[in-house]
């Protein structure tokens, strides 16, 4: 499955999680809403009905993209996932991958199966991406899982 490989990641992609209220003893969800910066993302969860399975016992890696990633779509588009609930459960479900994936597993090139069923490809060239998608913060641990911290929504193959 994943190749266990050491990556030494970029300052930025290393920040400190202090910012993510209550570790690793808190679930993925309440992680994101601790935070604070994920309220789209939550709203996104809840709107899809995903927040049982994102409290599950996993566990999960989850590709977290910031409200300033959201807002960074194309007018309207966000409003219209809310209003789509399949459709914005396939987009956060690819955001979502089994088993807990810390950074120092990822290596350059590799992809992994999300849980909409699609690939990703992980760079490690320069930072940490996802599909090129900045990793800004990475290895924040939750009780079922672990969160890493994206620039951009990814969105999955058409």
């Amino acid at each position: 499955m994943l190749r266990r490989t050491f990556l030494a990641l970029t300052t930025t992609a290393a920040m400190s999680t202090s910012a993510f209220a209550g570790g690793h003893s808190m679930d993925i969800v309440d992680t994101a809403v601790g935070a604070g910066s994920f309220t789209t993302l939550v709203a996104a969860v809840e709107a899809a009905g995903l927040v049982d399975t994102l409290k599950g016992d996993g566990p999960f890696t989850v590709f977290a993209p910031t409200d300033d990633a959201f807002a960074a779509l194309p007018e309207g588009t966000v409003e219209a996932l809310l209003a789509d609930p399949e459709a914005l459960a396939a987009i956060l479900t690819y955001h979502v991958v089994a088993g807990k994936v810390m950074s120092g597993d990822l290596s350059d090139g590799m992809t992994a199966a999300t849980v909409n069923g699609a690939d990703i490809t992980i760079g490690t060239e320069g930072g940490v991406t996802v599909n090129g998608a900045n990793v800004v913060t990475a290895d924040i641990e939750a009780s079922n899982g672990v969160i890493h911290v994206i620039d951009a929504v990814i969105l999955p193959p058409s």
